[in-house]
């Protein structure tokens, strides 16, 4: 069980060591840096959503036949509709944006950030969690390396997110300190909604290709919707791209060497 809770607490060290960027780091970051972090963190959700959720979900799967898709497309589908469903009901803003999104609201501007990027972080838990699940099951020809793999490059990933919260807070006007906190408690989300997965999944084991691929949908519903977005607004560049395949080698190199 030791591996279970640092496999879920890796994560949320990885956004808590980013956001403790803001203690030594002053001003704004530069947007360059910020496009081909986003773009590094984009490129290892692709490939961690293939590689730890997708393909196991199809080899899960297997018994079905030809009809081993049908699981992981269902799932993939319901894990979009239902970042869709959040990204319409938590009012949040994201980076560099002016209008919030979501249902009208009184919030701050530096709390619908931190909204942005917890809701950011909701699938990357559940992806942890339902990997997790599917190990301590032993029924998703998932090992403890393979996990702590996706866990490791939840973590890369979410170190330059945390940073990427807590500059802008502190930019706003917020001392350090605050800003850190509101970088970690973005994360905290993570190995809650990690563990609410081991336990939901544990009870319907059968389920578990749709729970691997609802994960992989909800990942790449913020890739596409927030992170190829923001690595690509304003001039030309080619940072967030060689970012994001440098990322999703990281990712791929993980899982394939550890999986």
């Amino acid at each position: 069980m030791s591996d279970v809770f640092w496999g879920l607490f890796i994560p949320f060290l990885g956004t808590s060591l980013g956001a403790a960027c803001v203690f030594f780091m002053r001003g704004e970051m530069n947007r360059s840096v910020q496009r081909g972090l986003t773009g590094f963190a984009a490129g290892v959700m692709v490939a961690a959503s293939v590689w730890s959720l997708l393909i196991p979900a199809i080899e899960e799967s297997e018994p079905l036949g030809k009809m081993a898709f049908l699981p992981a497309t269902i799932g993939f589908g319901v894990g979009i509709l239902f970042l869709l469903l959040l990204d319409h009901l938590i009012p949040h803003l994201h980076m560099n944006a002016k209008k919030a999104e979501g249902p009208k609201s009184h919030l701050e501007r530096t709390t619908m950030l931190v909204l942005a990027v917890t809701l950011h972080n909701i699938p990357e838990g559940m992806a942890v969690g339902v990997v997790y699940a599917g190990f301590l099951s032993g029924h998703a020809g998932i090992t403890a390396a393979a996990a702590m793999a996706l866990s490791l490059g939840i973590a890369i990933q979410n170190f330059p997110e945390g940073a990427i919260i807590s500059m802008p807070l502190k930019s706003a006007g917020m001392g350090s300190w605050k800003s850190f906190i509101g970088g970690v408690l973005s994360g905290i989300v993570e190995p809650i909604g990690g563990t609410l997965t081991i336990l939901v999944t544990a009870m319907v084991v059968p389920m578990m290709p749709y729970f691997l691929s609802f994960a992989a949908g909800a990942m790449l519903y913020v890739v596409v919707e927030e992170l190829i977005p923001e690595m690509s607004e304003g001039e030309h560049s080619d940072i967030g791209v060689l970012s994001f395949a440098v990322g999703f080698m990281v990712m791929m190199a993980l899982d394939v060497a550890l999986g």
